[in-house]
């Protein structure tokens, strides 16, 4: 090789260096400029990279946290201040899964309290193997005691509505009955209008309450020795006139199960609801499947409708508060998009799970199980 040649190599090698440290500058800068916290690791979880923010709210300094494992760098909580063991962590499941991962949880900060946090953590890949992951958190304070505020708003003016609510209906109901003297028919329609119109608006702000109290942490859970297919005979029992207003078939497979121990409250508002939604979106002639299965831990209950379905773009949707697929919005059923919220949280409070699968226009069938033997102590999900 002569001289030119060798110069030439020299040069290109040079300006290759220059421009790898330039693009490792601007990713540097990119990832310190992140206005949340942002942590990065190796194959092995140990941290390479950091920005600022992220050691502003952990209030460490750069060579705290540098080349450390990460669960043991950031220690993460429970809501009850326990910590979150490795294999429960955010991290660890983007690793083993692949997938991003977005939770919440508490992150301990070198002096003072925890912090209240929203965790994402996406895997790096490489060949279909995480060789590193990404960790993007944010303080959620702020959020979490607007949404405290919320919640204490809702309870306390849903309590004070049930007051002149429950005077309301009780001297319409003596209306309707004539105790103040005889109706006309179009009156009597009318005072039934009202007493219906109250009902709907007597269980809306009882769901209220009970999503307040869920989300404030201060449902009661009364265990007892409960039957599943005795609360599912009574849920079909009340909603008999209805079902046999919309001409409905229904068929049963509840075969009697061992007791489990669950509040029969809570477990009775859960299969309720689900009843009542496919009640109400199966159309007049549809068809409505109850059954209930066991196994070795638990039970589970299973609510089979052929109504409107759920489209595929909602279904990801669909516990959450005041969410209703846009097919039965143009329906004459009404809803409010709280039943569903509220039974994964009752569900969750149980130490149960509700899940369900559907397509659109062939029906949905929804699943609530529940554990034989109730948890000791039912912590949130933890990061």
């Amino acid at each position: 090789m002569d001289q030119t040649t060798s110069t030439i190599s020299t040069q290109d090698f040079r300006r290759t260096i220059a421009e790898l440290s330039q693009r490792q500058a601007q990713a540097d800068a990119l990832f310190d400029s992140i206005g949340q916290g942002a942590i990065a690791t190796d194959k092995d979880g140990k941290i390479n990279r950091i920005n600022q923010t992220a050691l502003d709210l952990l209030g460490r300094k750069r060579d705290e946290m540098m080349g450390k494992w990460f669960p043991e760098a950031v220690v993460a909580e429970n809501a009850q201040g326990k910590t979150i063991p490795p294999m429960d962590r955010s991290i660890t499941k983007a690793f083993l899964t692949g997938h991003a991962i977005t939770q919440r949880s508490f992150y301990q900060r070198k002096v003072g309290a925890s912090i209240p946090v929203t965790v994402t953590v996406s895997p790096v890949m490489l060949d279909g193997q995480p060789v590193g992951a990404v960790e993007v958190f944010r303080d959620i304070t702020h959020e979490l005691e607007v949404d405290t505020m919320k919640t204490e708003f809702i309870y306390l003016a849903s309590h004070q509505l049930r007051t002149p609510l429950t005077a309301v209906k009780t001297y319409t109901h003596m209306l309707h009955e004539g105790y103040y003297g005889d109706l006309t028919v179009t009156q009597q329609n009318a005072t039934q209008t009202v007493l219906d119109s109250l009902d709907r608006m007597n269980e809306i702000i009882s769901k209220l309450l009970n999503i307040s109290r869920i989300e404030a942490g201060k449902i009661s859970v009364l265990p007892s020795e409960v039957l599943l297919n005795g609360i599912l005979h009574e849920c079909l029992a009340e909603f008999d006139p209805i079902i046999k207003a919309k001409q409905l078939s229904v068929q049963t497979n509840l075969r009697k199960q061992e007791a489990l121990s669950t509040d029969p409250v809570l477990a009775k508002e859960i299969c309720s609801n689900l009843l009542s939604n496919a009640i109400k979106y199966t159309p007049e002639g549809g068809q409505i499947k109850v059954s209930l299965s066991h196994t070795k831990d638990k039970q589970t209950v299973r609510i089979q409708d052929s109504g409107y379905g759920i489209p595929a773009a909602s279904q990801n949707l669909l516990f959450t508060k005041f969410y209703r697929a846009p097919n039965v919005l143009d329906t004459k059923e009404n809803g409010t998009g709280l039943g569903l919220y509220l039974v994964k949280g009752l569900a969750a409070v149980l130490g149960g799970e509700v899940w369900f699968d559907s397509k659109i226009r062939q029906g949905s069938s929804f699943y609530f199980s529940i554990p034989l033997i109730p948890p000791v102590e039912k912590e949130e999900a933890t990061v």
